[in-house]
């Protein structure tokens, strides 16, 4: 979908080149992460792609078209394009600001409102409530929502993401990586994705450029193949020597869930679950409301110490808990940060999915399994 040719960049007035013969292909679908040190050429070669930047030699081809002959107007009109920045217009409703493109194109109102209306839905945002508000009138990571439901407002192929969530505060910008994850699994948009921490590129990206300062590529390659096999001492040195760690990064909490947690009611009764958990051999069964949303817990000696209690009266809320798109890594933190050793997965509209247990961890770790 994305394919650079020997792409180089030289600035007026500079003897080196901000980017030197890049070249790689993202396929469709994937997500390629650009990172390296300051300096290393990656934002630039991430505009050059919608001719934000204009290349100074090489090919750039989107969907099969060399993007150097297009009108860039227009080419930047398919390519949605979102920056840490975000760069909502303040004078703006949050409906006009997502309808920035279409508008551009011609769409009739109508199917406007209707797209979106579906993209806030989307992103987690609630149309009725948001749709008229203005940007000052929400929180960054919002903001930052509205930004991604803007470039996606007329289903582009590609989406070129200069760190789109640098700017948020670190347990906003897990939720939104999270978010972003789950929505591309629907989406299954073409990504580049600008990054200077690691981390965010093991975790979003299916495809890692690790670039040197000049434009260089170093390594090229997956995640694990970066992690597990650094092309030389400066991708080692890039990724850290804590890389066998990092690799954690690359397993998903619904790889390792237990999906067949105990589930019960408010209204059921002490002793039937009691019972239930010692059939199962399980210690803990899960409260969940009449649409799977998690209630609380109960465990099996406070069930048995409270017979013929109602379990709504007799069970406790959760102080954690993680999701399916969350990495092992994160989870093993959260663990490690409660003293729990069992963390409810919850999904979207917070319902229940399963759990993670730190011996299933543990044990998939130890199969060498991903």
């Amino acid at each position: 979908m994305i394919r650079l040719e020997k792409v180089t960049k030289v600035y007026a007035g500079s003897d080196e080149p901000a980017v030197a013969d890049v070249s790689f292909e993202v396929p469709e679908g994937e997500t390629c992460v650009l990172i390296g040190p300051s300096g290393c050429g990656k934002t630039t070669t991430l505009k050059m792609v919608n001719r934000l930047v204009e290349p100074s030699g090489g090919k750039i081809f989107v969907d099969g078209q060399n993007v150097l002959y297009q009108d860039p107007v227009e080419l930047r009109r398919n390519i949605g394009y979102v920056i840490q920045q975000i760069g909502l217009f303040p004078h703006m409703t949050i409906r006009d600001n997502v309808a920035t493109v279409p508008n551009l194109l011609g769409w009739d109102e109508h199917k406007i409102d209707d797209r979106v209306d579906e993209l806030l839905a989307t992103v987690g945002m609630d149309p009725a409530t948001f749709r008229d508000r203005y940007p000052r009138e929400l929180s960054g990571g919002q903001q930052q929502r509205v930004g991604v439901a803007r470039a996606l407002a007329a289903d582009p192929p590609v989406m070129l993401m200069d760190e789109p969530f640098g700017a948020i505060d670190p347990i906003t910008r897990e939720n939104l990586q999270n978010e972003f994850l789950r929505l591309q699994k629907k989406i299954r948009k073409t990504i580049m994705f600008v990054t200077h921490d690691i981390d965010e590129a093991i975790k979003m990206g299916t495809r890692i450029c690790l670039l040197q300062v000049g434009g260089r590529v170093e390594q090229y390659g997956s995640p694990d193949e970066i992690l597990s096999h650094p092309a030389n001492e400066f991708v080692a040195e890039f990724v850290g020597a804590d890389r066998g760690l990092k690799r954690l990064s690359l397993m998903r909490v619904e790889q390792v869930m237990d999906s067949q947690a105990v589930r019960v009611t408010g209204a059921d009764i002490t002793d039937d679950v009691a019972a239930t958990l010692q059939e199962r051999g399980r210690r803990t069964a899960w409260v969940l409301d009449e649409n799977d949303r998690l209630l609380g817990y109960l465990t099996l000696e406070e069930a048995r110490r409270r017979p013929n209690t109602r379990v709504d009266q007799a069970m406790r809320t959760s102080p954690a808990e993680t999701e399916p798109e969350a990495t092992v890594k994160d989870v093993f933190s959260e663990m490690l940060t409660t003293g729990l050793a069992v963390l409810p997965v919850l999904g979207e509209e917070r319902r229940f999915l399963g759990v993670a247990r730190v011996e299933q961890i543990q044990a998939h770790i130890r199969s060498g399994e991903e």
